[in-house]
């Protein structure tokens, strides 16, 4: 009987995956915090997961087209980056980073990130124990 990953760990891997993508995201807005013009950049986690399952439903495989060519699949690119709209008028030097709130979404970021990481452990553990027949 073969296992399947997939139903055992369910949406949590494109889970990381896009957190991962995202906390590259809000830490560069944070890095940028005093560069004049920059404009703070987010994507939104729910369309990008949903894509990265589809992605992953569809099997996201290239067409082969001579019989010896190898298999290969692509790779998760993350959603699209959109510029947030700013909470905070115009300080004169065009830059739209707030970094108390590009902190608090990257702690929020990375506390979600650990719940998926924690769950995935949980389920590697579990399935340790039952191929192993014993505790890991």
């Amino acid at each position: 009987m073969a296992i399947s990953f997939d139903k055992a760990f369910g949406i949590h891997p494109q889970a990381m995956l896009v957190r991962s993508q995202r906390a590259e995201l809000l830490a560069s807005n944070i890095a940028n915090a005093d560069t004049p013009g920059y404009k703070a950049k987010d994507i939104d986690f729910a369309s990008a997961l949903k894509a990265a399952n589809n992605r992953q439903l569809s099997g996201n495989s290239l067409a082969r087209t001579h019989p010896e060519h190898l298999q290969a699949s692509t790779q998760m690119s993350m959603g699209e980056a959109k510029f947030r709209v700013p909470n905070q008028p115009d300080t004169g030097d065009g830059n739209s980073v707030d970094v108390q709130v590009e902190r608090n979404l990257y702690t929020q970021n990375a506390i979600e990130y650990q719940a998926s990481l924690r769950f995935m452990n949980g389920k590697i553990s579990g399935l340790k124990k039952a191929l192993g027949g014993q505790g890991a």
